[in-house]
């Protein structure tokens, strides 16, 4: 910050300001993390011990590694499908212009922006029509429509760093419109696509609504726990909260690492050029 800017309200506010938000935020989880290694069944701050006893059930669980089964399952298949549509998606939009790009970008990206239970139940009446509700494809095909804007928002910050002319010269050099594609955009997007597939994996490894209302007998891990905690109090839920939240956290912080590393130098060459 230059020297010369100075705010009204002291630093320490904002300090203290940050640190209230992260104690709300990540309270909670903490406290799950904490709670899974309790000894007790109930939770309670006066613990009579630490044990991993309720890490031991949950993997031996069958019914809570078939949920982890699927999860992954979906969340690995989906990661690939909204990857490859969301740079298909960004890519179109960097590259081309055409009548009613806005309008066309804007649909693209608004299936987030729809509650779940609203998403949830046009998606069930859809894929009863035609046959495939209660099914992991139907999971799939509902959670890459929620995950592909984001894939696709990733990628188009990323192509947006790359100059529309190098293409073009490549092909006036003779390349072939597949091989710039190959050789110029796709090289320096990688990193892009790379963090497209963790974010859309954590997005559909996370969901809880749609997967609900479209998978029927077939659980992933979110609607196991919430038909786990029905009528009772399972301590093994903090046990899977904790596992939840440790790959969704990591897959985040390494897209995140994978993102700044390579705008970081991008920044760094437009300073020695």
């Amino acid at each position: 910050m230059p020297p010369h800017l100075k705010h009204a309200i002291p630093k320490a506010f904002w300090i203290a300001g940050l640190a209230v938000v992260f104690l709300l935020l990540y309270a909670p989880i903490l406290s799950a993390v904490l709670f899974s290694f309790s000894a007790d069944r109930f939770p309670s701050l006066n613990m009579s011990g630490f044990s991993t006893k309720w890490y031991a059930q949950v993997l031996t669980d069958r019914a809570m590694l078939d949920a982890l089964g699927n999860s992954l399952t979906v969340a690995g298949i989906t990661a690939l499908i909204a990857t490859e549509l969301g740079f298909s998606a960004a890519y179109a939009d960097y590259r081309f212009r055409f009548f009613g790009q806005r309008a066309v970008l804007a649909l693209a990206l608004l299936p987030p922006t729809v509650p779940l239970v609203i998403l949830g139940l046009a998606m069930l009446a859809f894929f009863s029509r035609i046959g495939i509700a209660g099914s992991l494809a139907a999971v799939v095909a509902a959670h890459v429509v929620i995950a592909a804007p984001f894939a696709m928002a990733v990628c188009r910050l990323r192509l947006a760093q790359l100059d529309a002319a190098l293409e073009i010269a490549a092909q006036n050099l003779g390349a072939r419109p597949l091989s710039a594609l190959f050789r110029i955009v796709l090289p320096h997007s990688l990193p892009a696509i790379l963090a497209a597939f963790l974010i859309t994996f954590a997005v559909s490894f996370d969901e809880y609504v749609i997967a609900w209302f479209t998978g029927g007998l077939n659980q992933t891990i979110p609607v196991a726990v919430l038909t786990t905690l029905q009528g009772q109090v399972d301590p093994t839920i903090h046990v899977i909260g904790t596992m939840s939240f440790s790959v969704t956290l990591t897959l985040v912080l390494i897209a995140l690492a994978v993102v700044l590393s390579q705008s970081g130098g991008a920044m760094s060459k437009e300073k020695t050029s």
